[in-house]
């Protein structure tokens, strides 16, 4: 009877890892970019993405355990197994080294966690202009925060990029400083930016740089050792994200993009 009560736990552990459900007390760890980006998510624990992904808990029975640090090394720790995965990461074919997405090298964006847009910046007066396809009146750098993937869009476009701050309200100083002649953006730090102190100083251009969905990212050794508790997690995702509780907070906190 001992044996039965000890192997009977395993024999629930076994099969709820090969339907893809966490064992009982299972822990992954996410790290998270260490700044305010709402309405996504806040230093403290709050916003969409944290909603989004207690829910994925549920319905996974996995717990997750959140670490705050620096963009670049959160994306460091990833590549290097040290974390289970990170949030919210956009995507690129430059990034599958890092960790893997949901759906492999196309990114299946149907199981993103979100759209975002980055947007371009100014001084209030400046004649910098972008169309969609190209920028004039361009003289100077456009500043980006360090690690972020719209650096690599810039360069794209030949543009000179200034990658040396890690906070969007550093690059609004230096752009009204005028040691830039741009700040690119996401969408959720320009509303912030504002509806602030700096609002008075600076103009956003109506028409976004780019806009993209965001993913958990899995490191690849979890994904080796786990291949079925990931897809779980990523199908979780897509499944809570389109719940109908869900789409009323998100439409009620993002709304559909909103005036800077």
């Amino acid at each position: 009877m001992r044996l039965q009560l000890l192997v009977l736990p395993v024999l629930a552990a076994c099969c709820m890892q090969a339907h893809g459900q966490a064992a009982p007390g299972a822990s992954v760890t996410l790290c998270f970019e260490r700044q305010e980006v709402p309405p996504w998510r806040t230093l403290d624990g709050g916003g969409l993405n944290f909603e989004l992904l207690a829910e994925v808990a549920k319905r996974t029975g996995v717990t997750f355990d959140f670490q705050s640090m620096p963009w670049k090394r959160c994306l460091e720790q990833l590549k290097s197994n040290q974390v289970g995965g990170a949030f919210a990461v956009s995507f690129n074919r430059e990034r599958m080294d890092l960790g893997a997405y949901p759906g492999g090298p196309n990114a299946d964006p149907a199981k993103r966690m979100h759209v975002d847009r980055y947007v371009l910046v100014r001084r209030r007066g400046s004649r910098l202009e972008w169309d969609g396809k190209r920028f004039t009146h361009l003289d100077g750098k456009i500043g980006v925060q360090l690690g972020y993937s719209v650096g690599d869009f810039l360069r794209a476009q030949h543009v000179p990029v200034d990658e040396g701050s890690q906070r969007s309200d550093e690059l609004a100083q230096k752009l009204i400083a005028g040691r830039l002649a741009g700040a690119a953006l996401g969408g959720g730090d320009a509303k912030r930016l504002m509806r602030g102190p700096l609002a008075a100083r600076l103009e956003v251009l109506p028409v976004p740089l780019i806009e993209k969905p965001y993913y958990l990212v899995l490191s690849h050794a979890f994904v080796a050792n786990q291949p079925q508790l990931a897809a779980r997690l990523w199908d979780a995702v897509e499944q809570a994200r389109t719940s109908p509780a869900y789409r009323k907070r998100e439409q009620a906190l993002a709304g559909g993009g909103g005036a800077y």
